[in-house]
This record gives structure tokens, C-alpha cells and sequence, in this order.
């Protein structure tokens, strides 16, 4: 008999973005690399014969956890990956749910006629997944097997297990980021003994226990933003409006350089280049801005970012780092492998979440009111220590 544990890979970058992550290769968040750790720590004294994964970044190096301290060697297939969303990949919650609502209320139901352009349906990917898992148990027999995959088909693999077709799937529960799935195989017979179990995560480094949009009677806030270009008019007095508003928190006063002027140097160069000024919109409501600079860090291959805000009221529920996922998704396709920004340090809030989210220090620059830090993140693909 051949035990197998599938485990989801940790924390990614379209868990907190809100954004539609199949076969889109994306990376690790901060605290998907805590989850990492705590996995390790579970794995310890469980012996592992073999490690698998999925061949993407996500998988692969929360793979880490296991093979890496084990002596493994990790093998690696396309045959584990997520379902494949097709037209909807990278795309966010938000847009999807706004803009192609049949479909998207086909993918939340479960229905086995959904299946996106360029993509594959759930009973596609469930016999996908199962007949990977078998094929792997059959190279392994007597022994113990890591396989690293993804949340999704990890709960087809769980319904085709326990014979739950594929309209009923949304009975079974999401599994957390590295929540572990058991598997006993003899031949062709499967049994399941563990489901989707998160026991080595602390509450705070979970990612289904920060989040509320899993939930079917949550008291939490989730939403998540659809992006529309901004084009003047109203949208410029918006722009003028969050200017003034973020600055007079700060500093107690109007900006030194009139809202009015920047707003116009902003729109200009939107008007070339619209995904540099965004509004991230819930509903019809405007929430967020989000404003780029194409040419600032680009001889460094990094992406500037010159303005993120939010709605007063959306602060504080997680819904901030959608605009950072806005901008990643945008600089990611110019080729750039960083973020920058300057932020003031008497901006003791703003410092906290870009610290939390990757950003570091890189240097101290003079400010018309006080020093700013300029601060990078990086968003490539090479691995990094493991914590």
C-alpha cells in the first residue's frame, strides 16, 4: 500500500490579489513562506520516499518544505497543476464576476458545462489529477509520497475519491494554503484518511482564517476590485479628491504642489498609456487608485509605483493589496522584475503593509516635510532562503 500526501501549495500572490491564478505562474506571498515553515515543522518525523509537484513556482518551492530537509530529489509535472481558467487567467474576481456573470455563476455552482476559452472544465482536470496521482502511487508501492498541488484540483481529486460528481463538489470545503490531503493506495483502490487539514497552521498565518469570501455566512469584509482606466472629468475630481484627502491625513495640510496640477500631468500621460492610472471599482463605487510610472526604474527592470490609494472606509480589510496585485499584473507584462516606491517615513501605516508585503528599504531620500524611504519589492521568479 502506498500512502500519499497531497498537499496545496502555500500562500500565493493570487490568494491576496483576488486575482484568477490557474496555470498563471505566481509567486509566494510573506506569509506564504511562514506557512512553509510551520509545513516543515509538520514533516519533520513523517519519512517521505518521494516529493512531487506541479511544475510551477508556487508548488515547487513550497515543495521545499519536504524535499529539501528530506535529501529528495523533486520531480515535477504539468499533470498537477491547477485547473487551467483559460481567458480568465490573471484576471480578477471582481472583473470576471461583473463581465462574464453566466459563466462565472456556472464556475461558483459547480456546473459541469463551465469551461472558459482556452481552458478546461473540472471533469477535464479532475481525471487529470487522478490519473497523475495513481500513475505516481504505482511507481512507489509500499512506500510514502509528497505531492504538491493546488486547491482546485485538489478538490476534484477529493469528490472523484469520495464519488461526489462534480455538481454537488461545492458541498466539500476549500482547503487552506498547505493544508494536507492523505491518500491510500493499493492498485486501482483509493481511501481517503485525511482531508484538507491545516492543524500545523496558527490562525494568524492562516490564509481561510484571515479571509471571509470562502464563507457562506461570513460577518467579515471581502470584496475584490475590478480595474477600469481613468479618463478625466469626474474621474480627474476623484483623483484630486483622494489626493488631497491622503496628503491633509499625513501632513495636516494641502499638498505643496496643487492637486490640480498633478492630476493634469497624470491624465496626460494616461491618456497614452491607460493602464498608468486605474480605479478599482466594487459594484459602480469607486474604491481605489492605482498610478504607475512606464519610465521611472525601467533601465533597472523595475516598475514605478507613483500613487496608491484607498477609500477611507475600505482600510484595514485587506483589501489594499489588490492594488498592489494590479500593478504586479501590469509590470509583470512589461518584462520588469521590481516594484519601487517612495513613501514618507511619518507614514507609519503605509510603511507597515508595504513591509508586509514584500517591499525592503533601499535607501533614505530628503522630503519637502521629513526623510522618505525608497523601497523595492521584488517580483521575479528566483528562489529565495527559506525562513
Amino acid at each position: 500500500m502506498t500512502t500519499v500526501y497531497i498537499v496545496r501549495h502555500a500562500e500565493a500572490e493570487g490568494n491576496i490579489y483576488r486575482r484568477i491564478h490557474g496555470w498563471y505562474d505566481s509567486l509566494i506571498t510573506e506569509n506564504g513562506y511562514r506557512q512553509i515553515a510551520a509545513l516543515r515543522e509538520r514533516f519533520r518525523d513523517i519519512p517521505v520516499d518521494a516529493a512531487y509537484s506541479s511544475d510551477l513556482f508556487r508548488t515547487m518551492t513550497t515543495a521545499r518544505a519536504v524535499y529539501e530537509p528530506k535529501g529528495l530529489e523533486l520531480h515535477t509535472s504539468p499533470r498537477l497543476r491547477e485547473i487551467n481558467m483559460g481567458s480568465w487567467e490573471d484576471q480578477t474576481w471582481g472583473e470576471v464576476s461583473r463581465f462574464d456573470t453566466k459563466a462565472y455563476q456556472q464556475y461558483c455552482a459547480c456546473d459541469p458545462a463551465w469551461k472558459n476559452r482556452g481552458g478546461e472544465s473540472r471533469d477535464e482536470a479532475q481525471a487529470r489529477i487522478y490519473g497523475a496521482v495513481l500513475d505516481i502511487a504505482h511507481q512507489h508501492p509500499g512506500q510514502t509520497v509528497a505531492i504538491f498541488a493546488h486547491g482546485d484540483v485538489i478538490r476534484c481529486l477529493q469528490a472523484k475519491v469520495l464519488g461526489i460528481p462534480t455538481p454537488e463538489m461545492k458541498s466539500l470545503s476549500h482547503c487552506d494554503n498547505t493544508g494536507v490531503t492523505c491518500l491510500q493506495i493499493e492498485g486501482d483502490r483509493v481511501e481517503l484518511v485525511l482531508r484538507s487539514d491545516n492543524s500545523h497552521l496558527p490562525p494568524e498565518i492562516s490564509t481561510l482564517g484571515r479571509q471571509q469570501w470562502w464563507r457562506k455566512k461570513g460577518d467579515g469584509y471581502d470584496v475584490s476590485f475590478w480595474f477600469r482606466p481613468m479618463t478625466g472629468g469626474e474621474d480627474r475630481a476623484l483623483y484630486e479628491r483622494f489626493y488631497t484627502e491622503t496628503w491633509g491625513a499625513l501632513y495636516g495640510t494641502t499638498a505643496d504642489s496643487p492637486a490640480s496640477a498633478l492630476a493634469e500631468q497624470a491624465f496626460a500621460r494616461a491618456q497614452a498609456h491607460p493602464e498608468t492610472l486605474v480605479c478599482g471599482m466594487l459594484d459602480d463605487q469607486p474604491g481605489g487608485i492605482l498610478q504607475l510610472d512606464l519610465e521611472q526604474g525601467a533601465e533597472r527592470k523595475a516598475g514605478h509605483i507613483t500613487f496608491l490609494a484607498l477609500r477611507a472606509d475600505l482600510r484595514k480589510k485587506g483589501i489594499a493589496p489588490q492594488l498592489l496585485g494590479q500593478a504586479v499584473s501590469t509590470f509583470r507584462k512589461l518584462g520588469r522584475e521590481k516594484l519601487e516606491l517612495v513613501c514618507a517615513q511619518a507614514n507609519e501605516p503605509a510603511r507597515k503593509f508595504y513591509l508586509n508585503h514584500g517591499f525592503t528599504k533601499l535607501a533614505e531620500i530628503p522630503g519637502a516635510h521629513g526623510p522618505l524611504d525608497l523601497m523595492e519589492k521584488y517580483i521575479g521568479y528566483a528562489p529565495r532562503p527559506m525562513i
